[in-house]
This record gives structure tokens, sequence and C-alpha cells, in this order.
């Protein structure tokens, strides 16, 4: 049993350090440009066979891991796999409904409609009429990538440090990362799971759509889907409908990205079909989802760019990296890297911002100066830059601040308040705010009153400085709520969508703190 099992991984071993060393993946050679070693990985990966081919794809979506130049080699991967016998298709499906195909489907296309790494799709029939789409796996699909995957972690463990592979992408890193991702996609149920839920997002755009799923009938290997017809996107008619589905697309992902935290990541023309007058999203297998904290920095990462910020936009490049930010980042060659990166793009207005390439450069840029950015960020701009590619065919007229100020800053950007310009007192605030949350954090790790290391120092007749520094604390937070909420009464006194009560509670709170920290500084002052 032991040789039966050894056997053929053997054997695949052999064949992929073969394959590797005839591509000369194995050693450097130090006249190759990292395009060159990029071309020499796609073509590695491509005769390797479908496994490895997928595993480049999924790769190709990763900029926060890899170089732009290893990126747009391997986005050219294709996913060249014979297509199963119809007899092996039907053994699948009747495995996984329990019964003969014929209980179920009136007619089975007998011609796949794709036939990819991981399954193959086909038309077929319900009994009661309707038409759907089968996606079915194939049967050696999960042993043939899980053997795979596990041959290229010890692969990475043996090679991953050798100079051809250090300098272009971290591998082990890269096949965890892989790892992960294909089991997800081995599982149907996951993305039966990603339709449904992107359906009640997209549920108040009357243009776009995704197909039903027809649950009873799908399991981790099967997938039963109502079939959507219609042309590519790109050829969908001249017509009020198209315009609107242009402006709805964009909102739509502005709301996923920024909104909810959960979006298709995988948004290329392919995947989107234009039938009844809407856009229709198919293959689920990839999303993305966006953490909170990194939702909330990503407007003023927006905002820092369009006001040319570059100190200020390679503080949130740290601070979006987290603990994974090195502690000896140079901050001077980082914003001199931005300054020019803001000048490439030189935007007079935010309508002329673009979303999408704007955050793959900054990606790149923090992984230049060993800043890594949240995989979700780095997915989300890749995402965006592909829908808004779609988004200037459909509608070439379309102004994306226009659809960007309904989710951010509705209320803001046409309104003023005497001299005051909302946008900038908006902008400052939020960068003082987050510069004073990161030194109070600071603060509170060095005195103990956060988890984490902390110093700790003992000294004789400190206790009347302990109470002074105390007391500044507490002046410090009155003050900061004071002045936040006086900031907040005027934004809210320059909208005309705010009933007049906000501003005036906001003002009577600004008061009422103002006032408690003017007693308290009189009232030392009297001692």
């Amino acid at each position: 049993m032991s040789e039966r099992v050894e056997g053929p991984l053997l054997g695949r071993a052999t064949r992929i350090a073969t394959v590797l060393a005839k591509h000369g993946l194995r050693e450097r050679r130090s006249d190759e440009s990292l395009r060159e070693r990029a071309r020499r990985l796609r073509a590695a990966l491509e005769e390797l066979g479908p496994t490895f081919a997928k595993l480049g794809q999924v790769l190709s979506t990763r900029p926060d891991l890899l170089p732009p130049e290893v990126i747009e080699e391997l986005s050219t991967l294709q996913d060249r796999v014979p297509p199963l016998a119809e007899a092996e298709v039907v053994a699948v499906m009747e495995e996984e409904l329990g019964v003969p195909w014929e209980d179920v489907f009136a007619e089975i296309d007998p011609e796949p409609i794709a036939a990819g790494t991981i399954a193959q799709v086909h038309g077929a029939r319900l009994e009661s009429g309707e038409r759907v789409v089968v996606k079915v796996q194939r049967p050696t699909a999960r042993e043939e990538i899980m053997r795979d995957v596990g041959l290229l972690r010890l692969f990475a463990e043996k090679a991953g440090n050798r100079p051809a592979f250090r300098d272009l992408l971290d591998l082990p890193l890269v096949v965890d990362q892989l790892g992960e991702s294909l089991q997800r996609e081995l599982d149907f149920r996951e993305e039966a799971g990603h339709i449904e839920r992107l359906g009640r997002v997209l549920a108040p755009y009357q243009r776009l759509g995704v197909p039903s799923v027809y649950e009873q009938l799908s399991t981790s290997r099967l997938l039963v889907l109502e079939e959507i017809g219609g042309v590519p996107v790109r050829e969908a008619p001249a017509g009020a409908a198209r315009l609107e589905a242009a402006r709805e697309l964009l909102d739509a992902y502005y709301l996923q990205i920024l909104g909810e935290g959960f979006f298709h990541a995988d948004p290329h023309p392919g995947n989107l079909l234009w039938w009844q007058d809407r856009v229709w999203f198919l293959d689920f297998g990839m999303v993305g989802e966006v953490e909170p904290r990194v939702r909330a920095l990503v407007l003023l990462v927006l905002l820092a760019f369009w006001r040319e910020d570059a100190a200020f936009l390679g503080e949130l490049l740290v601070i979006l990296a987290g603990d994974d930010a090195p502690a000896d980042v140079d901050m001077a060659a980082l914003e001199d890297d931005l300054a020019r990166f803001i000048a490439r793009f030189r935007v007079g207005s935010l309508r002329d911002l673009q979303l999408g390439p704007m955050l793959q450069g900054l990606t790149e840029i923090g992984v230049q100066h060993g800043i890594p950015a949240p995989a979700s960020l780095a997915l989300a701009g890749k995402a965006f830059a592909q829908v808004q590619l779609t988004v200037a065919e459909l509608d070439p007229t379309l102004d994306p601040f226009a659809v960007f100020s309904r989710h951010v800053l509705r209320g803001l950007v046409d309104q003023a308040l005497g001299g005051l310009d909302p946008q900038r007192a908006l902008y400052e605030a939020q960068k003082l705010r987050l510069r004073l949350t990161r030194v109070v954090d600071a603060f509170e790790r060095v005195t103990g009153a956060r988890p984490g290391s902390r110093l700790q120092v003992d000294f004789r007749g400190t206790l009347p400085l302990e109470r002074r520094l105390d007391r500044l604390g507490r002046r410090l937070a009155v003050a900061g709520i004071s002045g936040a909420a006086l900031i907040a009464s005027g934004v809210t006194a320059a909208s005309n969508h705010v009933a007049d009560w906000v501003p005036e509670t906001f003002g009577g709170v600004a008061a009422f703190f103002g006032a408690l920290l003017l007693v308290d500084v009189l009232r030392r002052r009297e001692r």
C-alpha cells in the first residue's frame, strides 16, 4: 500500500523538478530581467498541467504577493484541459444527487460550455422545463490539487530561500495562500453562499443581477444555477438601460468594497453578461472581503491622494500594514516615491481619480519599501480596475466621483458654510484624529494600559508627576470630545440633508465639554 502511494508522489515530484530545471527556475541567471524570469515561470506552470495552471491563475490575482511583471505574465495563463467524457459527468452527478440523473433532468447538453481545471459546465433542462447550468467537479480534481499543493509545500521548504525564488516571491507564503484559496474553491457550497450573499447586496439595483441557486440540487461537488443567456457586456445595445447599468455597476462596487466589505473579485468582461437589459455576474469562485478597519481608511487614502499629501499617504500605508509594518521604514524615501507616483496622475478633481490603478500602484510602492498591504486591499484594487474599464466602455461620459459621493461624501462636497471648505475640514479632522489615535495607542502601550509590550520604570518621588499626567490625559480627552463635536456641528450645519436639531445637539455637546475643561483649568490655577 505504501509503495502505491509513494510511487505516484515520487514520479510527480520528479516531473516537477525536471520541468523547473528545464525552464531554468532552479538557479538565477545574473544577466536576466525579472520579466524574463516571469515568462519562464509561466511556461513552466503551463507545462506542468492543469493544477499548476490554476495555481498561476490564482497567483495572478494577488498583486500584494507578486511583482507587477509576474502578475502580468501569469494573467495570460490558460486553463487547457481535455473535457470529461459524458459518462464521467453523469457518474459525478448521480453520486451527488443520490438518484439517476433522469429523475431530475429532462436533458443534459452533451457539449460542455466550459471545461476547467476544477470543474466542467453543461447546459441542461430540468424535468420542470426550466433551463439551468450544471457545474460538475472533475472526479480527480481534489486529489490532484491537494497532491500538488502538498508537493509545493515540500518544495517551498527546500528551495524557497534560493535566490531565483527569493527575489521573485515569498514561496512558502504563496503556497499557503494558494492552498487555502483552492480548498475553498473545491467546495461548491462556498460558491453558492457567495452568490446568495452578493444577490442580497445587489437587490436594490434594477440593472444588475446574479443567477438563482437551486439549493436542493447543489452539493460540494455539484452546483445547479439558473441559466443566463445574452451577450458579452461590451455588446450591450446603446440606450438608457446601458447607461443606467454602467452607473449601477460602479455604484455597486463602491457599496461592495466600501460599504458591505464583500465583493466579486474577478469581474473581467468574461464574467459579465448582458441579458434582459441587465448586467449579470457569473463565476463566484473568487470573492474578496475587506475588513472594517481597512474600509475606514480607504476614504482617507483617496482624499490624501487627491490633496497630493504624500507624507500622510505614507503614514496611511504603514497604518494599513498594522502589525506587519517594519519598524525601520525610511519615511522620507517612501514620501518621495509617493510624491512621484501622485505626480504621474496629477488629478485636478476627485472625479479624475481612478481608484483601481491608484490602489494597485500604492500596493506596489508599499511592497518596494517592505510595507505589505492587506490582501483584501490589493484584491479590491484589481477588481476596481477591471470594473472601471467595463464601466468606461458602457458609458464613457460617466463621472465616477458623482457615484462615489453618494456613499462617502453625501451632503459635504457641494456645501459650504461661509469660507469653510467642508471637504478640507473633514479631511484635516480625520487626519488629526488618526494621528492622535496613534499617539494615544503608543502611550497606552508604554504605560501598560493596553495589552502588549510595555515599558515599566520605577522612580521615587514621581507621584506628583503621575497625577499631573493623569490630569493632562483627562483634559486632552475632554478637549478632543469638544473639538470633535464642534467640527461635527459645523459639518452637519453645512448639509441640507440633516435635521436642524443635529448641529444644535453637537454644538451643545461641544459647549458642555468646553465649559468643563475651562472650569477645571481655572480651579487648578486657584490652588
